[in-house]
């Protein structure tokens, strides 16, 4: 968690980083084509594009609301200025530290434990990355990718092999976390998970009796009610209903953040694909960003659009130039309505982002 002291210094360290890969992701494409690319753009296409993004977070505020409902009813408004402050915070501050704070500004305005929250976060990126796998799987079944085709890009050498590893991570990342939300849902293993946190006192046996009291009160009651309570947030996956629910509203969460990219491709010259490749395009971008990345995913976010575009012949060019702007304009209006939802809801976005939210945490 950030502090007070090292934010200004994570944040110069971020566009530092983020300037550096921008210019690794760009330095083949001379700046004045860029900036006449840039220049030919039909701008009145951002407002449908804009649009269609705000449309999918108001989704998204939904679906989170819904699956907070089980644990705790919250209001659309109750669920949509946290989610946007969260991400308005990801795109400002490197390590995705707006995950974390979603859940505290959930237990500040509505008093939802942050465990709990922090769960329901979890549950919510759970559908978006189930939703992604079976996407990838489709994308690699019908897009053909040259073997021999690879972009330098730093550290990184982005080509087929690199995707595949980047999908296969997150896969197993998935299973993970399936596992862990069918563990703590069931009743019978949370006794035995929480069994074996009431016998850490034991554990001490050579200590006193006051050190013992002090592991019990210190460690594994805090333990207990932190299993509780995130167990709590993900009470949904009693609901096939709503688990149906939940699903349906992320397929349409990411046909219309899709659809923002193919709108604002209409605009774009030299950018002539199809919803279903552009979607392809989007898909891809969303699995390198999943590398180790800046504020925004700057540069890499760039790096992986270049590759993809590469796949449907799009030159380096448009490919830069598309991915630039697109990535402005994707961006743009999560970072302005984060920041009106904490002035609606007198968040201190730099407090949220370091203070500790709560002791059980």
């Amino acid at each position: 968690m950030y502090t007070k002291k090292n934010i200004p210094v994570f944040l110069i360290l971020g566009v530092t980083v983020s300037g550096i890969a921008l210019y690794l992701a760009f330095r083949k494409v001379p700046f004045s084509d860029l900036t006449l690319y840039i220049l030919s753009i039909d701008y009145l296409w951002i407002i449908p594009s804009v649009l269609a993004i705000l449309i999918s977070f108001a989704l998204r505020a939904y679906r989170w609301q819904i699956i907070l409902e089980p644990a705790r009813k919250v209001n659309f408004w109750g669920a949509f200025h946290p989610l946007m402050i969260g991400f308005m915070i990801n795109c400002i501050l490197p390590g995705r530290v707006g995950e974390l704070a979603r859940p505290a500004i959930l237990k500040k305005n509505e008093n939802v434990p942050f465990s709990t929250g922090l769960a329901t976060v979890a549950a919510e990126r759970a559908f978006d990355v189930c939703l992604l796998i079976i996407l990838f799987a489709v994308i690699f079944a019908t897009v053909q990718i040259d073997p021999n085709l690879d972009i330098p890009f730093n550290q990184y050498h982005l080509n087929r092999e690199t995707l595949l590893l980047i999908g296969a991570g997150i896969l197993k990342l998935f299973a993970l976390l399936i596992v862990g939300i069918i563990m703590l849902s069931i009743s019978a293993t949370r006794s035995i998970i929480n069994k074996a946190i009431e016998r850490i006192p034991s554990l001490f046996f050579f200590a006193s009796a006051a050190f013992k009291e002090k592991v019990q009160k210190f460690v594994s009651t805090p333990l207990l009610g932190f299993i509780e309570n995130f167990a709590a947030g993900f009470t949904l996956v009693r609901y096939p209903a709503k688990i149906g629910i939940c699903f349906g509203l992320s397929f349409l969460i990411w046909c219309l953040a899709a659809a923002s990219y193919y709108i604002m491709a209409q605009g774009c010259p030299g950018i002539e694909l199809s919803f279903a490749q552009i979607s392809a395009v989007m898909i891809i971008i969303c699995f390198f960003i999943a590398l180790p990345s800046v504020p925004g995913f700057w540069g890499i976010w760039e790096a992986g659009g270049v590759f993809a575009l590469s796949l449907f012949g799009v030159s380096l060019k448009d490919a830069a130039g598309f991915t630039l702007a697109n990535h402005a304009v994707q961006l743009f209006p999560v970072v302005v309505a984060g920041l009106i939802s904490a002035m609606i809801t007198g968040v201190n976005i730099w407090q949220v982002s370091y203070e500790d939210v709560s002791t059980e945490q």
